[in-house]
C-alpha cells in the first residue's frame, strides 16, 4: 500500500456549486394555468414570500427550543435537543438556497443547473429535518417534545405545500460525447478536467503526515470554499467520530483502500446517543467525496441503532467505500449522493433515510444479528408524494455476510420495509442470493403504507430473485418495461449528467441490457 500521497485526478469540480450558471426554467404561457415559470406553479414572488414565511417559523422554533438548550442534566434529552437546533438551522440553511436560486440564477447557492430538481431537493431535506428533530425524542418522557411539537407541524405543513409548488422538469446534457454542461465557463471547464492534484492535507496515525487526527484536517479545510480541498487518510484504524459541518464545502477524503483505512467509533441509541447523533462519520457539508476508505459503527446488533456513516451533503458521492454496522449502517439522510462500487453491510434497516440515493455495483451484504431478528436491507423516509426522494439499486450483489452464510436457511432476510408512508425503492438488474426470502419485502406494521408505498424489481438475477411469491401489496411493482425504470437511472434519478461527471467517478448514465 503507498506510503506517500498519491496523485488523483481532479476533483475540483464541486466547485459548480458557485460557478454554474442555473437555467431558469422555460416561461409558461397563460394557456397553461400557471401563473409563474415551468417548475413553479405559482409566482417567483409568491413562493419567494412563502420561504420567507417558513423560516421566520423556524426561527421561532429555534429561539424557544434554545431556552431549553441548557436546562436538563438528562444526557438522552440533551443530545435530542441539540440535534433539533442543528437540524432546524439546516433547515433554514437549505430554505435559503431556495430563495437564493429562485431569485437570482447566478447566485452561489446554485448547484446543478437545474432549478426544478434542486428546489425539489431542498424542500425535501427541509421538511425531512424538523421531522428527525421530533423522531429524536422519542422515549425521552419529556414535556419539551409537546411544546415544540406545534411548531414542527407548522413547519412540516408550510414546507409540504412549497414542494407541491415545484413541477418535476427534466434537463440532461450528453455525456457521451464528453461535453460539460452549458452554464459551466471555459475556463471552469479546463480546471475540472484538468489531470492531477496533490492532497492539501495528509493524517498519519504515525505522525508521518500534516495531522494525526481526521477532525483536526476538517477543521483546517475553508469554509464555503470553492475549490476542492482533498485529505489523504493513510492506512490505519482511527477511531473517532468525525463530523463535516454545513460550512466545509468541497472537501474530498481518499485513504488507501476500504480495506485500509478505517474510521471506527461505536455510539448508538442504548447508550444514550440520538440515532442522528450516533454515526462514527457525518457529513452536512455540500459537495462531499470519499474514495477508497470505510466507515464503520462496531456497537454490535445489541445495542440497535448504531450508525457508521450519516450523508446530508447534496450531490456527494462515496466511491469503493465500506460502510459496515449492524442495525442503521448508513444513514442517506436527505439530498442526492451516489454510491459505486462500495461494500454495505448490517441488519435491520441498514441502508435508510429521506435522500435521492443510486448505488451501482456495490456488494450489499446481510449479517447475523439478535437471536430471531429479522434483516431489513432498506427503509426508506419519503413522507410526502411530492419528494423526488427514494433508493434505486443497479447491478449490485445482495448477499450474505460470511457469518450469516451458515444461517441463511433460518433467518428472515428482506430488501425493505416501508418506514414512511411514500417509501420508494427500485432494484434492478441485481444479483439477489438465497439470503433474500421468496415475499422480498416486509411489512412495517400491518397495512401501513401498503398501498402508497413503490417497490420495485426489474431484472434482477440469483436465487432470491424470483417474484412468483413475491407480496401481493397494492404499492409492489414487478416491472417488465425498460421504461417503466428509466425514472430510476443515473440520468433521471440524481439528475448525474450535470455533475457526476466532473467528479471522475464511474457510472453508468441509463438503462442498459
Amino acid at each position: 500500500m503507498a506510503v506517500s500521497p498519491p496523485r488523483y485526478r481532479s476533483t475540483l469540480a464541486f466547485s459548480f456549486s458557485f460557478l454554474f450558471f442555473l437555467a431558469l426554467c422555460t416561461p409558461l404561457t397563460a394557456a397553461t394555468g400557471f401563473a409563474g415559470s415551468a417548475c413553479l406553479s405559482v409566482s417567483a414572488s409568491r413562493f419567494a414570500g412563502s420561504i420567507t414565511q417558513v423560516i421566520t417559523a423556524i426561527e421561532k422554533l429555534s429561539s424557544i427550543l434554545s431556552r431549553f438548550s441548557t436546562r436538563f442534566a438528562d444526557f438522552r434529552l440533551a443530545t435530542a435537543i441539540a440535534d433539533c437546533l442543528d437540524l432546524l438551522d439546516l433547515s433554514s440553511d437549505v430554505l435559503s438556497w431556495a430563495l437564493s436560486a429562485s431569485q437570482n440564477p447566478k447566485g452561489k447557492h446554485n448547484s446543478t443547473g437545474n432549478l426544478s430538481s434542486d428546489l425539489r431537493t431542498w424542500l425535501s431535506a427541509a421538511l425531512a429535518h424538523p421531522q428527525t428533530c421530533m423522531e429524536g425524542f422519542e422515549g425521552t418522557n419529556s414535556i419539551v417534545k409537546s411544546l415544540v411539537s406545534a411548531g414542527i407541524g407548522e413547519v412540516v405543513t408550510l414546507v409540504e405545500q412549497l414542494l407541491a409548488q415545484v413541477v418535476p422538469v427534466h434537463d440532461e446534457f450528453d455525456a457521451s460525447k464528453g461535453q460539460f454542461p452549458s452554464w459551466v465557463k471555459p475556463k471552469e471547464r479546463k480546471l475540472l478536467q484538468s489531470i492531477g492534484v496533490s492532497p492539501d492535507a495528509v493524517v498519519a496515525l504515525d505522525g508521518s503526515g500534516n495531522y494525526t487526527r481526521i477532525m483536526e484536517a476538517v477543521l483546517a479545510a475553508p469554509d464555503y470554499s470553492m475549490k476542492r480541498f482533498v485529505i489523504y487518510i493513510k492506512k490505519g484504524v482511527y477511531v473517532e467520530n468525525v463530523e463535516i459541518k454545513k460550512k466545509k464545502w468541497n472537501i474530498m477524503m481518499v485513504g488507501d483502500g476500504m480495506d485500509a483505512t478505517f474510521i471506527s467509533g461505536n455510539r448508538n441509541v442504548v447508550d444514550g446517543w440520538t440515532t442522528f447523533r450516533s454515526p462514527t462519520f457525518a457529513v452536512s457539508g455540500r459537495g462531499f467525496i470519499a474514495r477508497d476508505i470505510s466507515f464503520q459503527n462496531t456497537a454490535g446488533p445489541e445495542k440497535h441503532q448504531a450508525v457508521a456513516l450519516r450523508s446530508d451533503s447534496d450531490l456527494s458521492v462515496y466511491y469503493r467505500c465500506g460502510i459496515f454496522g449492524y442495525q442503521d449502517s448508513l444513514y442517506t439522510h436527505t439530498m442526492r449522493q451516489f454510491f459505486r462500487e462500495c461494500r454495505i453491510t448490517g441488519t435491520v434497516d441498514f441502508i435508510f433515510g429521506d435522500a435521492t440515493a443510486m448505488f451501482q455495483n456495490c456488494l450489499i451484504q446481510a449479517k447475523k444479528g439478535l437471536p430471531n431478528q429479522k434483516n431489513t436491507i432498506t427503509a426508506h423516509g419519503r413522507k410526502d408524494p411530492n419528494e423526488p426522494t427514494g433508493f434505486s439499486f443497479q447491478f449490485c450483489n445482495i448477499t450474505a455476510d460470511s457469518d450469516l452464510e451458515p444461517l441463511v436457511s433460518t433467518t428472515q432476510t428482506y430488501l425493505g420495509r416501508p418506514w414512511k408512508a411514500y417509501s420508494r425503492t427500485v432494484f434492478m438488474q441485481s444479483f439477489m442470493s438465497e439470503v433474500i426470502r421468496a415475499e422480498g419485502w416486509l411489512e412495517w406494521n400491518g397495512n401501513f403504507a401498503l398501498d402508497t408505498l413503490y417497490y420495485g424489481e426489474y431484472l434482477n438475477t440469483g436465487a432470491g430473485a424470483g417474484i412468483a411469491n413475491r407480496v401481493k401489496w397494492t404499492g409492489y411493482h414487478a416491472l417488465n418495461d425498460s421504461s417503466q425504470v428509466n425514472n430510476f437511472t443515473v440520468t433521471q434519478f440524481i439528475e448525474g449528467n450535470l455533475w457526476l461527471p466532473s467528479t471522475g467517478v464511474t457510472y453508468t448514465a441509463a438503462f442498459t441490457v
